[in-house]
């Protein structure tokens, strides 16, 4: 995947840009969310479930550590933000959705990042703004 960079000037052009975006992934993607908190992660799960026509409320799965959500394919969103080692990861038991044939959104990836896929899609968010962001898109592994 080339590297592209979107900048977004509210959460509703996020929505937008990841609902057109994720439609286009195969199945099986695998991606990895970075950024501060309050950078648009979860905002952007919201678009490419809206996109993969998902019809229930996208929540950050911050306690829970997994959201499951049932579109056009599975979509499974990850939040291993409370992940403080790569055992307590494992108890999460993560590796098992990277086969799957849905799609794998992960919040902190960079926590498990030795464990991450070669085929993960990286994605920065970065704060410039009140509601602006800028998304830099990579294919591998950073």
């Amino acid at each position: 995947m080339k590297p592209q960079t979107f900048i977004s000037n509210s959460p509703e052009e996020t929505i937008q840009f990841a609902s057109q975006w994720g439609a286009k992934l195969p199945l099986g993607s695998v991606i990895v969310l970075q950024g501060n908190l309050g950078s648009g992660k979860t905002v952007f799960v919201k678009g490419v479930a809206k996109g993969l026509g998902v019809e229930e409320v996208v929540t950050s799965p911050t306690f829970v550590l997994v959201n499951e959500y049932q579109g056009r394919i599975p979509i499974y969103h990850l939040d291993l933000y409370r992940i403080e080692s790569s055992d307590q990861a494992d108890s999460v038991g993560y590796e098992e959705y990277f086969d799957s044939n849905g799609m794998t959104l992960i919040e902190w990836g960079e926590r498990v990042k030795p464990f991450l896929p070669k085929k993960a899609i990286w994605l920065k968010f970065e704060v410039l703004g009140e509601k602006k962001r800028r998304i830099r898109i990579h294919g591998i592994k950073q």
